[in-house]
């Protein structure tokens, strides 16, 4: 366990998450609304592998994936700048014995899942560690991914469910997402379109 006080200073505002019995629980610092990659001519033509495996940016990103893990998990992902500060497990400590943990294909990814109500609050992979932060103005342990050696989309990655956000926050509309064309659908079944602003892909939803 790490010992040092981690703070975070990128801009945002912290929102709050857990799973329906409330046994896992999380922050996450976003910042909305993001700057939408797609009003840039580079990553609207990058397919969907490259995007998913694209470097850190300055914006939260919002997907929905059509591939048959995310979809049939009803995973709305949400990417932050970086995962390491940006993101907070407050509740368990020690997700991979205290969480259910899915695995599949050549089991790089964990969707770790609560044992009680089923509900899935996020995806990683890496390492991560229990740190010092600071959480309504009090300092607590949290489990974090490992800042140290983290490369987005390479040594780490971590994905929150939009879904599993606490409604009722200021400044969090889920609708908002949607209709203000905030969301791009990835095609990771076929691995084939483009990345799409408007429409899922084959197999995909809204």
């Amino acid at each position: 366990m790490a010992d040092t006080t981690t703070t975070t200073d990128s801009p945002g505002r912290t929102y709050k998450g857990s799973c329906h019995c409330g046994f896992t629980k999380y922050t996450i610092k976003l910042r909305l609304p993001p700057a939408v990659l797609g009003d840039s001519t580079h990553s609207s033509k990058m397919n969907s592998s490259e995007m998913s495996a694209s470097s850190p940016t300055p914006t939260v990103r919002l997907r929905k994936c059509n591939c048959t893990v995310c979809h049939k998990m009803g995973f709305f992902h949400v990417r932050v700048p970086f995962a390491p500060t940006d993101f907070s497990l407050l509740s368990p400590l020690d997700p991979f014995k205290e969480l259910g943990d899915y695995q599949c294909y050549e089991k790089k990814f964990h969707w770790p899942f609560c044992k009680v109500c089923g509900v899935r609050c996020f995806g990683f992979f890496g390492d991560g560690e229990v740190v010092k932060r600071e959480v309504d103005g009090v300092l607590k342990e949290v489990w974090a991914p490992k800042a140290e050696g983290w490369e987005e989309g390479k040594t780490g990655y971590l994905s929150v469910n939009a879904s599993s956000l606490d409604e009722g926050q200021e400044g969090l509309d889920l609708r908002e997402w949607h209709e203000k064309g905030w969301i791009h659908y990835l095609d990771c079944l076929d691995d084939k379109e483009e990345v799409s602003w408007e429409r899922p892909h084959r197999g995909g939803c809204y």
